[in-house]
Formats: C-alpha cells, structure tokens, sequence
C-alpha cells in the first residue's frame, strides 16, 4: 500500500511516495527509503494530527481544547512508539501503547501503520492489531476493532503473514465496526455501525449492518388527572359513581346515628372510665 505525502505549496517539486515499510518480524526486511522519499518529519506529524481533530470534531473550538481530545494522546504515543517499534526498540514501544491504552482505553499495537490525518473520535474501546494498515484520512469511531481471526488460525499462517486488515484512504469505520483477517478495505468505503467485515470490501462500496425493524406497540395508557379537576377519586376496589347501585324506589335513607365513627365515651361526670378512683 502507498501513501502520498505531499510537497507544501510552492515547492515546484513533484509528489513523493513513500512505500510502508513492514518490521522484519512480519517477514520482510525493513529497508529505508530513497532520500527523497522519506516521510515527515514526527513534529509535522503529530501538529498534523492536533489540525485534523480541530477540523472534524465540531466541539472543539480551537487547539487548546484539541490538547484534551481522549483520542489524541494514544495518536501522539503511537506516532512515536512506531518509531522504535522499526528500532526493534519493542518493549519500549509496547509499555508506551500500554500506557496509552490505561489513559485513553485505546489499543494500538506499535507495529501497526497508521496513515496521515486519522481521526479517531472519542476513541473507548479501539483495537488495532499488529500487521494492521489504516491509510490516510480515515475517521474511526469509538469500539471500531481491526483484528485477526483468531490464534488458531494464525499460528498456521507462513512466517510474516499478514494477520490484520489493510484499510484504504478516506474509510469510515461506524461506531462497533469489525474487521477480522488480512482483507483489504478500499478507498472510499464505508463500514456501518455495528458491521461485522470477513472479507474485501471494494472501493467507495457500503458495508452496512442489518437495521431492526420498528413496529408500532401497544396504546399507552394515559394517566388519570380527575384529581387534579376537582373530581374525587376513586378507590381501586371501588365502584364508579355512575356504576354505584342506586337506593330503591320510596326508600329513605338511613341518616347516620349521631356520635357514629367516634370510640364512645365513658360514663360519669367528671370523664374518667369506668371503675377508675
């Protein structure tokens, strides 16, 4: 996979490519560029990364609030764990990610290649593997995993076979996208949220997840307020008025004894009980 890495403006010289340089480990030596194709320099880089989330994320208003994104310190520590990742500076490297990883929740191998200008957003929960390829201008959401199959698969692979998927330039991986296997992400795709990908995705192709289905429930029932209008309530084990059985025709209704629900009094004048002194 090639990345282009563009001459400021006015320069006059043409545009460089630089080849992404596997770690011996992978199976491939690791030799470096032609001098006119080194890439940029690591200041450059991690300003460019400070840029790309003031550009895309709509709540940061400026770069000093771009220093307290949750993604951009486990960008930054890579960028540099990479580095020594290719020293075969590995335990170096690796306690750097781990570091990145306790801060941000974010796990990106040192050994994966990450391109210009990813924007990670938010960031929890995002794993990236060790042959891993993610190219430039690629906006990854948070839970979003580039993995392997699994080891008992690739403890059967040739010595430096490629574990992790290649993801092309300006992808979108939705929020839980999954990418398992060395399969290949064109430019231009777009992986939906919650997408499970095995296999190669062409270029400006849509792999999305299956929508559920939305079906109207049940009514509602709505909540009596007769209280609040005056009315008087009505007991759960009681009857409506308009249900109460009325009294028979010529009838009177019984008036209700005097001194009824009161506990009666003790006789004697001067109030005490009965019996009492």
């Amino acid at each position: 996979m090639r990345a282009r890495v563009k001459k400021r403006a006015g320069s006059g010289a043409p545009d460089d490519e630089v080849m992404y340089q596997p770690h011996p480990a992978h199976g491939c030596p690791a030799e470096p560029a032609p001098r006119g194709d080194r890439p940029r320099g690591l200041l450059r880089t991690l300003e460019e990364d400070l840029r790309t989330i003031v550009e895309r994320d709509p709540s940061i208003r400026n770069r000093r609030e771009a220093l307290l994104h949750p993604a951009l310190p486990a960008m930054w520590l890579h960028r540099v764990a990479h580095r020594l990742y290719r020293r075969d500076r590995r335990l170096v490297a690796r306690s750097l990610m781990l570091l990145a990883r306790g801060f941000t929740g974010v796990e990106i191998h040192p050994g994966a290649v990450l391109g210009r200008r990813v924007f990670v957003d938010h960031g929890s929960a995002v794993v990236i593997g060790e042959t891993a390829v993610v190219g430039d201008d690629v906006t990854i959401y948070h839970q979003v995993t580039l993995g392997a199959v699994g080891w008992w698969r690739d403890n059967r692979r040739a010595g430096g076979e490629r574990r992790h998927p290649v993801i092309g330039d300006r992808v979108v991986l939705g929020v839980g996208a999954t990418v398992l296997g060395p399969v290949h992400v064109g430019d231009d795709a777009v992986i939906g949220a919650r997408a499970l990908v095995l296999g190669d995705v062409p270029a400006g192709a849509r792999a999305l997840a299956p929508v559920r289905a939305v079906s109207p429930g049940p009514p509602v029932p709505r909540p009596d307020h007769s209280h609040a209008e005056g009315r008087p309530l009505v007991g759960a084990g009681a009857a409506p008025a308009a249900e109460r059985p009325s009294p028979r025709r010529g009838q009177v209704p019984r008036p209700a004894r005097p001194g009824a629900g009161h506990a009666p009094q003790a006789r004697g004048g001067t109030g005490e009980a009965a019996g009492m002194t």
